[in-house]
């Protein structure tokens, strides 16, 4: 019971590709599962790389691959510049490089974010960009040939933006959680005008920014009772809306904000983070309606859950790795804890899961892989000169893995020519 966030673009270029692409942040199924059999399980910087590329200013964005062309944004540390960079696939050469945007006055953000947050979509042809309330673009991903913009979705972002955006049934849907407006927007992924627009409830009973404040993604689920389900995580709870039209279906609250994690839906239940500062998942029954908060949430966890990770489900068992290096297994339909274990490290990028594996990539370079099974066993550490913060891609049994400074292929193969 995967999200279908990406379904129907998938459906519709079936075998075009000769490697499944990695079409947004989490992937084609949005949970961090990768169909390799082969990713690699050590490298360093002097083995597995097939091409490592300089990517200048600073961005937080994960890439994003269809074909062979790799996209991602970047900024100035500043905010002033926005850029668009697509690097090839087979090469690690940069192909198109180029600011999008100008910002006159960009507002502040914290250490740990970015003016570039944000991961792109992309599907066969078109590639859409967002830099939050900054600015929004649909590109020729092969050209780079601009299709729209939008720069008229007002937020004050406080911190940055975070949110990334989703492809679903001919819409490009966004979330806009800041200090001022709080919305989800649905637009025509064909000429970027908008289908319907949701506010959510201004009830935070407070004027701090940062419990008002949002950097979550969502995904769209279908329940047993073959209802399609938009999940959208924001400051203080959790929205089930109608993805065709906006309408609210049901909703939980929390007293978690800032939250950043995207959904998961497996085993008739969605799972959710609550964000800063004490972060919770919780398991919720998505068959209900209204307020939910007293009567659908199936188990909650609060011990070393993450703010920023995103977890990952693998067969009976949901993983996450928190911000400060924790590393925990539960049972995913009843929240009881079968391992924890600090790995160390402090972390912002979300895991992935292939071949029983999990791989777990820090801020300070460091990858660790475990096992994904009821026994925690640490397979490998893997370093690299710089830290993580965006989330990898992987394109067949390659790793393309977004550091501070540069962009990797890693990959059980001989280096290529190009990048740096």
């Amino acid at each position: 019971m995967r999200a279908l966030c990406f379904s129907l673009v998938m459906l519709a270029t079936a075998g075009l590709q000769a490697s499944e692409p990695w079409p947004a942040f989490r992937g084609p199924s949005a949970d961090g599962h990768a169909s390799s059999d082969a990713l690699p399980l050590e490298w360093s910087e002097t083995g597995n790389v097939v091409w490592k590329t300089p990517i200048h200013g600073r961005g937080w964005s994960s890439p994003v691959v269809w074909g062979n062309r790799i996209w991602m944004t970047t900024a100035t540390e500043d905010g002033r510049e926005l850029s668009a960079v697509c690097v090839d696939l087979e090469s690690g050469r940069i192909l198109h490089d180029f600011v999008m945007f100008e910002v006159e006055e960009p507002r502040d953000t914290r250490q740990f974010n970015s003016f570039a947050s944000p991961t792109p979509v992309i599907e066969e042809g078109r590639v859409y960009l967002s830099w939050g309330s900054y600015g929004l673009a649909c590109l020729d991903s092969e050209s780079a040939d601009v299709i729209w913009v939008r720069r008229d979705l007002e937020c004050n972002h406080w911190r940055g933006p975070g949110s990334s955006p989703i492809l679903y049934d001919g819409m490009l849907i966004l979330h806009y959680d800041g200090y001022d407006f709080q919305y989800v927007v649905a637009l025509d992924k064909e000429t970027g005008d908008t289908i319907w627009r949701t506010e959510r409830p201004h009830d935070f009973e407070t004027d701090n920014g940062d419990h008002k404040k949002a950097y979550g993604t969502p995904i769209v689920i279908e329940t047993p009772d073959d209802v399609l389900q938009l999940i959208s995580p924001t400051s203080k709870g959790t929205f089930a809306y109608d993805p065709a039209t906006g309408e609210e279906l049901w909703r939980v609250r929390y007293r978690g904000f800032s939250t950043a994690c995207r959904p998961l839906y497996e085993h008739g239940l969605v799972y959710i983070s609550s964000g800063f500062s004490r972060s919770e998942i919780l398991a919720v029954d998505p068959t209900g309606r209204g307020d939910v908060t007293d009567t659908h949430i199936r188990w909650i966890v609060k011990k070393s859950m993450p703010s920023k990770p995103s977890p990952l489900i693998v067969g009976d068992y949901l993983y996450t790795i928190d911000d400060r290096g924790v590393a925990t297994c539960l049972e995913a339909t009843t929240g009881k804890q079968v391992w924890q274990s600090r790995v160390g490290g402090n972390f912002s990028a979300s895991p992935i899961a292939a071949a029983g594996r999990l791989y777990l990539f820090d801020q300070n370079g460091k990858t660790t892989v475990l096992a994904a099974r009821p026994e925690f066993e640490v397979l490998a550490e893997n370093h690299l000169d710089e830290g993580t913060m965006a989330s990898p891609a992987v394109v067949g049994d390659a790793l393309i893995l977004r550091t501070d400074g540069h962009l990797y292929r890693i990959e059980v193969s001989q280096p290529a020519a190009g990048g740096e």
